[in-house]
Protein backbone atom coordinates (compact mmCIF):
# COMPACT_ATOMS: atom_id res chain seq x y z
CA UNK A 1 0.00 0.00 0.00
CA UNK A 2 2.74 2.40 0.87
CA UNK A 3 4.21 1.73 -2.45
CA UNK A 4 0.80 2.69 -3.85
CA UNK A 5 0.59 6.15 -1.91
CA UNK A 6 4.35 7.13 -2.58
CA UNK A 7 4.05 6.65 -6.47
CA UNK A 8 0.65 8.68 -5.85
CA UNK A 9 2.95 11.64 -4.20
CA UNK A 10 5.29 11.13 -7.14
CA UNK A 11 2.74 11.74 -10.11
CA UNK A 12 0.79 14.58 -7.92
CA UNK A 13 -2.47 12.53 -8.02
CA UNK A 14 -3.49 14.12 -4.60
CA UNK A 15 -7.10 13.77 -5.21
CA UNK A 16 -6.81 9.88 -5.66
CA UNK A 17 -4.22 9.65 -2.53
CA UNK A 18 -6.84 11.29 -0.40
CA UNK A 19 -9.33 8.96 -1.45
CA UNK A 20 -6.48 5.87 -0.54
CA UNK A 21 -5.79 7.48 2.59
CA UNK A 22 -8.63 8.18 3.70
CA UNK A 23 -10.22 4.24 2.77
CA UNK A 24 -6.86 3.23 4.37
CA UNK A 25 -6.35 5.04 7.59
CA UNK A 26 -9.65 6.58 8.18
CA UNK A 27 -10.98 4.46 10.59
CA UNK A 28 -7.65 4.51 12.20
CA UNK A 29 -7.46 8.06 12.38
CA UNK A 30 -11.36 8.22 13.70
CA UNK A 31 -10.39 6.25 16.78
CA UNK A 32 -6.89 8.03 17.34
CA UNK A 33 -8.80 11.06 17.40
CA UNK A 34 -11.84 9.54 19.79
CA UNK A 35 -8.76 9.01 22.07
CA UNK A 36 -8.16 12.01 22.62
CA UNK A 37 -11.70 14.07 22.39
CA UNK A 38 -13.71 11.06 24.19
CA UNK A 39 -16.77 12.17 21.88
CA UNK A 40 -18.00 10.78 18.40
CA UNK A 41 -19.29 13.62 16.96
CA UNK A 42 -16.25 16.25 17.85
CA UNK A 43 -14.03 13.14 16.41
CA UNK A 44 -16.03 12.82 13.37
CA UNK A 45 -15.57 16.68 12.80
CA UNK A 46 -11.51 16.70 13.63
CA UNK A 47 -10.82 13.49 11.33
CA UNK A 48 -13.00 15.58 8.29
CA UNK A 49 -10.39 18.46 9.17
CA UNK A 50 -7.29 16.06 9.57
CA UNK A 51 -7.92 14.98 6.22
CA UNK A 52 -8.87 18.21 4.85
CA UNK A 53 -5.56 19.65 5.95
CA UNK A 54 -3.40 16.23 4.60
CA UNK A 55 -4.71 16.86 1.46
CA UNK A 56 -3.52 20.72 1.59
CA UNK A 57 -0.51 20.10 2.90
CA UNK A 58 0.49 16.98 0.03
CA UNK A 59 2.43 19.46 -1.83
CA UNK A 60 4.95 19.97 1.36
CA UNK A 61 5.59 16.20 2.33
CA UNK A 62 9.10 15.56 2.61
CA UNK A 63 8.75 12.01 2.16
CA UNK A 64 11.11 11.61 5.25
CA UNK A 65 8.78 9.77 7.20
CA UNK A 66 6.01 6.89 6.17
CA UNK A 67 2.54 8.89 4.31
CA UNK A 68 0.87 6.89 7.52
CA UNK A 69 3.40 8.75 10.46
CA UNK A 70 3.07 11.90 8.79
CA UNK A 71 -0.56 11.87 8.37
CA UNK A 72 -0.84 10.52 12.07
CA UNK A 73 1.32 13.44 13.06
CA UNK A 74 -0.64 15.81 11.14
CA UNK A 75 -3.72 14.34 13.38
CA UNK A 76 -1.98 14.09 16.30
CA UNK A 77 -1.53 17.67 16.12
CA UNK A 78 -4.54 18.98 15.46
CA UNK A 79 -6.17 16.94 17.87
CA UNK A 80 -3.93 18.74 20.91
CA UNK A 81 -4.59 22.02 19.08
CA UNK A 82 -8.17 21.76 19.47
CA UNK A 83 -8.09 20.55 22.97
CA UNK A 84 -6.02 23.94 23.38
CA UNK A 85 -8.55 25.73 22.03
CA UNK A 86 -10.52 28.56 24.08
CA UNK A 87 -13.69 26.90 23.23
CA UNK A 88 -12.93 23.59 24.33
CA UNK A 89 -12.13 24.84 27.81
CA UNK A 90 -14.91 26.94 27.95
CA UNK A 91 -17.14 24.24 26.83
CA UNK A 92 -15.32 21.20 29.42
CA UNK A 93 -16.22 24.02 31.87
CA UNK A 94 -20.37 24.09 31.05
CA UNK A 95 -20.54 20.71 30.82
CA UNK A 96 -18.61 19.99 34.19
CA UNK A 97 -21.38 22.52 35.57
CA UNK A 98 -24.22 20.99 33.64
CA UNK A 99 -22.69 17.53 35.07
CA UNK A 100 -23.29 18.70 38.63
CA UNK A 101 -26.70 19.44 38.04
CA UNK A 102 -27.80 15.84 36.20
CA UNK A 103 -29.96 13.82 37.99
CA UNK A 104 -28.75 10.69 40.00
CA UNK A 105 -30.99 8.86 37.62
CA UNK A 106 -29.27 9.22 34.71
CA UNK A 107 -26.24 8.54 36.52
CA UNK A 108 -27.36 5.71 37.52
CA UNK A 109 -28.36 4.48 34.11
CA UNK A 110 -24.85 5.83 33.01
CA UNK A 111 -23.05 3.22 35.74
CA UNK A 112 -24.96 0.43 34.34
CA UNK A 113 -23.96 0.94 30.88
CA UNK A 114 -20.33 0.98 31.87
CA UNK A 115 -20.34 -2.44 33.72
CA UNK A 116 -19.51 -4.42 30.88
CA UNK A 117 -15.80 -5.54 31.12
CA UNK A 118 -14.45 -4.61 27.55
CA UNK A 119 -16.61 -1.10 27.67
CA UNK A 120 -14.78 -0.32 31.38
CA UNK A 121 -11.45 -1.45 29.97
CA UNK A 122 -11.93 1.52 27.08
CA UNK A 123 -13.24 3.74 29.91
CA UNK A 124 -10.12 3.55 32.23
CA UNK A 125 -8.12 3.81 29.61
CA UNK A 126 -10.06 6.93 28.20
CA UNK A 127 -9.64 7.94 32.20
CA UNK A 128 -5.85 8.22 32.21
CA UNK A 129 -3.90 11.63 31.90
CA UNK A 130 -3.16 11.69 28.35
CA UNK A 131 0.43 10.90 28.36
CA UNK A 132 -0.04 7.77 29.38
CA UNK A 133 -3.65 7.22 27.83
CA UNK A 134 -2.08 8.45 23.98
CA UNK A 135 1.00 6.22 24.22
CA UNK A 136 -1.22 2.74 25.60
CA UNK A 137 -3.92 3.61 22.63
CA UNK A 138 -0.73 3.47 20.38
CA UNK A 139 0.89 0.51 21.36
CA UNK A 140 -1.87 -1.45 23.04
CA UNK A 141 -4.97 -0.92 20.20
CA UNK A 142 -2.78 0.62 17.39
CA UNK A 143 0.00 -1.76 17.54
CA UNK A 144 2.76 0.38 17.44
CA UNK A 145 6.33 -0.64 18.01
CA UNK A 146 8.35 1.23 20.60
CA UNK A 147 10.58 3.03 17.33
CA UNK A 148 7.52 4.22 15.85
CA UNK A 149 5.80 6.09 18.83
CA UNK A 150 8.87 7.56 19.54
CA UNK A 151 8.89 8.63 15.86
CA UNK A 152 5.16 10.32 15.71
CA UNK A 153 5.09 11.95 18.84
CA UNK A 154 9.17 12.96 18.66
CA UNK A 155 9.77 11.79 22.27
CA UNK A 156 12.46 9.49 23.22
CA UNK A 157 12.07 6.19 23.20
CA UNK A 158 13.43 5.59 26.79
CA UNK A 159 10.72 7.63 27.76
CA UNK A 160 8.30 6.18 26.24
CA UNK A 161 9.19 3.07 27.52
CA UNK A 162 8.86 4.65 31.29
CA UNK A 163 5.61 6.29 30.21
CA UNK A 164 4.46 3.01 29.05
CA UNK A 165 5.24 1.45 32.65
CA UNK A 166 3.91 3.86 34.60
CA UNK A 167 0.81 3.98 32.09
CA UNK A 168 0.20 -0.20 32.73
CA UNK A 169 0.37 0.24 36.60
CA UNK A 170 -1.99 3.58 36.56
CA UNK A 171 -4.16 0.91 34.66
CA UNK A 172 -3.86 -1.49 37.04
CA UNK A 173 -4.17 0.43 40.15
CA UNK A 174 -7.30 2.05 38.66
CA UNK A 175 -8.74 -1.53 37.69
CA UNK A 176 -8.08 -2.81 41.38
CA UNK A 177 -9.65 0.11 43.04
CA UNK A 178 -12.87 -0.13 40.78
Amino acid sequence: MNDLLFALVEQEEYEILLEEAMNEYGQSILQLVYSYVRNSTVSEDLTQEIFVKFYNSLSTYSKQSSLKTWLWRIAINHCKDYLKSWYVRKMQFTEHIHTIFESSKEMIEEEMVKNEESEELVQTVMSLPLKYRELIYLHYFEEYTIKEIAELLSINSNTIKTRLRRGKELLKQTIEEG
